[in-house]
């Protein structure tokens, strides 16, 4: 492999693969943590030409962390199309961009190709577009997915409502629910945070929800976002969640933080096939975000863009429902600004759509960070032009239980009137059955009033 370039007289020369890529990044405040992005801007452009005449073959088979000690690279390969993957290994990364963006690339084509590309190959690719190119790259390729209703088909924006409470209220929960639904937020299911880990709070609040579901008849998904194991005690115990909920992340270290690993989500699966309320096939729901592995420590001293890509590598694996995005969530030591936080953004989004993932993205912030609202409403803009499943439905677009700031549910009106796209098929029905919205798409005078559903 070639790991040195000349640009301008002066030869820049790079220590490995990882430290290419991490180079090769658009300015990160976790790069800088770490001590690994490029320290000027003609060293980041060194990289990127450096990276740009690698192979597709030469980055899958020289993963940033050992296939013997790394569970999230194992899972990487493993589920690589070998077929596929023998029909791009020859390319270059700059020519997999080229191929990405060309118009004649049809939508069917990226469609079938994720699966020849690791992580670190849908990185590299990504580090070598600007904000344009991730959004029209984005923009070309879909990931419908099935649970209880169909999300991500062409034409359609949806949402999770979420409308957590920082007691587990069930009924403050049900409430702020109600007054989502009547905005034509909770397509993509009703998702709700708990405060208390524990199988009999989780299944308190499934219940409370599933009473709502069946009463007046939503096509929606269920889900109560607890650590898995807990998700899965709770059904064991009768609770009514329709798919299984868990975070990820792009390390084995990091996922031994988060006390997962490929056995559980196969046992996880099992589980819901048997047991969940949801039909599939596709039955889990996985959290993600660029950061999350450096701020505790998980990194491995690979950049975070990457590590996020090798954390949809695993989560293709077991054909997830939902995928969502929350970078911005962690704080200033990953994403330090507005800038970052939109870039990171636009980056996961396509990341996770050319590696054969039903990407949601959540462009949210939290109150410590040098992110604004009108930051996050640019990202959330661009992500709607680049053809995101689905965003976050919360209360006044402010979370009282997290403490962070994501869209709203006027929001998620605005957004679907904007990009003129409908929410998932059988929701819509049921939307102009209840007299919410029309045909179009377009909210009627009854949107608002949660109290529809006391009656």
């Amino acid at each position: 492999m070639k790991l040195k370039t000349s640009l301008n007289g002066k030869t820049y020369e790079f220590k490995s693969i990882a430290d290419v890529l991490a180079k090769a990044n658009e300015p990160k405040s976790a790069d800088r943590f770490q001590g690994i992005a490029a320290e000027t801007a003609s060293e980041r452009v060194a990289a990127k030409i450096v990276l740009s005449e690698m192979t597709v073959e030469e980055l899958t088979e020289h993963p940033t962390l050992p296939y013997e000690t790394d569970e999230v690279t194992r899972v990487n390969l493993d589920g690589l199309n070998r077929p596929m993957y023998e029909r791009f290994k020859s390319k270059t990364i700059g020519e997999l961009r080229e191929w990405v963006l060309d118009h004649r690339t049809t939508s069917e084509e990226l469609g079938r190709a994720g699966r020849a590309f690791t992580g670190e190959v849908v990185a590299a690719v990504a580090k070598l577009m600007s904000t344009l190119d991730l959004v029209y790259g984005a923009s070309k390729i879909h990931r419908p997915t099935k649970c209880v209703t169909e999300i991500g088909l062409p034409g359609t924006l949806s949402y999770r409502l979420q409308a957590n409470s920082p007691t587990d209220d069930v009924q403050g929960i049900l409430i702020g629910v109600m007054e989502g639904l009547t905005y034509g937020s909770g397509d993509a299911c009703l998702g709700i945070n708990p405060v208390t880990d524990d199988p009999e709070t989780t299944r308190r609040i499934a219940d409370g929800l599933w009473k709502l579901v069946v009463k007046n008849s939503i096509p929606t998904q269920i889900t109560v976002l607890s650590h898995i194991t807990t998700q899965m005690e709770s059904v064991r115990q009768g609770a009514p969640l329709s798919m299984f909920f868990q975070s990820i992340a792009g390390t084995q270290e990091a996922n031994d933080n988060f006390g997962v690993n490929r056995a559980l989500l196969e046992e996880a699966y099992a589980l819901a096939r048997e047991k969940c309320t949801g039909l599939g096939p596709n039955l889990l729901y996985f959290e993600t975000g660029q950061g999350s592995e450096a701020s505790i420590g998980a990194d491995g001293g690979v950049d975070e863009m990457t590590l996020e890509a090798r954390t949809y590598g695993f989560g293709r694996y077991f054909n997830p429902f939902m995928v969502n995005n929350v970078s911005g969530f962690i704080g200033p030591e990953t994403l330090y600004d507005g800038k970052e936080m939109i870039r990171a953004n636009l980056e996961d989004h396509f990341m996770g759509k050319l590696i054969g993932l039903p990407m949601g993205m959540a462009p949210c912030y939290t109150n410590h960070t040098s992110i604004t609202q009108d930051d996050q409403e640019m990202a959330t803009a661009l992500l709607s032009m680049a053809g995101a499943n689905y965003y976050m439905g919360v209360p006044v677009g402010d979370d009282v239980m997290l403490s962070y700031q994501d869209t709203s549910f006027h929001d998620d009106a605005t957004l679907r009137e904007l990009t003129h796209r409908l929410p998932a098929p059988e929701f819509h029905r049921w939307m102009m059955k209840m007299d919410l919205m029309d045909e179009n798409g377009i909210l009627t005078a009854r949107a608002g009033d949660g109290s529809i559903f006391l009656k």
